[in-house]
């Protein structure tokens, strides 16, 4: 879920002005990133979440860029301009979901921070070119392996990889998005401590008929 305006304002100083973004966020759906300025500054700007946004896939393809690995970011092609390029970012929300099948069954859960403040992950953001004339934006979310994190390792399907996003602290942003290169960006990429996170069941409302999906926020 991304912060509201007010959040934006008290807790990363960013005044929103008219930008406007949904509740919640899922695949193509706008949501309020933060990027670096031409004097290394802060800027709020709306993305599309999804480094390569639907219209802009081959007809027929349907590829998931919401989620960019650590791993392979300045290996495969639809990140590899941007993490060579440092075009960095922040994703500010309130919280994000994972799936926990520690029912024995696939659960929507909530995870945030302990203390209920709005925080911000790592990311990449690219522009995009319109058939109209005009600019647009997209970004994804790095993740890392978390087989080893003592909340994230008890999300998604069991056998399965164990990934998380990466939490940048609040002394971190600046540095994270004025990072001069792809080695300094990595030194970045670290887990946040699991007891200063929260996880609760989050279940759909009856009318939510979006699926459980992994690194999705809304």
């Amino acid at each position: 879920m991304p912060p509201g305006q007010r959040q934006l304002l008290s807790h990363f100083d960013l005044q929103p002005g008219d930008l406007l973004w949904p509740e919640e966020c899922w695949q193509d759906y706008l949501a309020p990133i933060i990027t670096k300025g031409r004097q290394g500054e802060a800027v709020l700007q709306l993305a599309s979440y999804g480094m390569v946004p639907k219209r802009h896939q081959p007809a027929g393809v349907r590829i998931s860029t919401m989620n960019a690995r650590a791993e392979t970011v300045g290996e495969l092609f639809s990140y590899r301009r941007a993490w060579q390029q440092q075009s960095l970012c922040l994703v500010p929300m309130q919280h994000f979901y994972e799936p926990c099948y520690e029912s024995g069954r696939a659960e929507r859960w909530q995870i945030g921070m302990a203390d209920g403040n709005p925080f911000a992950v790592a990311g990449l953001w690219r522009a995009w070119s319109e058939p109209d004339g005009s600019i647009s934006h997209a970004f994804t979310q790095i993740t890392i392996n978390a087989d080893d994190h003592p909340l994230m390792k008890r999300m998604h399907r069991p056998g399965d990889e164990k990934r998380s996003l990466v939490i940048v602290p609040p002394e971190h942003y600046a540095h994270w998005l004025n990072s001069p290169s792809p080695e300094q960006a990595r030194s970045f990429l670290t887990h946040y401590p699991a007891e200063l996170m929260t996880a609760a069941p989050a279940p759909l409302k009856p009318k939510e008929a979006a699926p459980v999906q992994g690194g999705l926020f809304d």
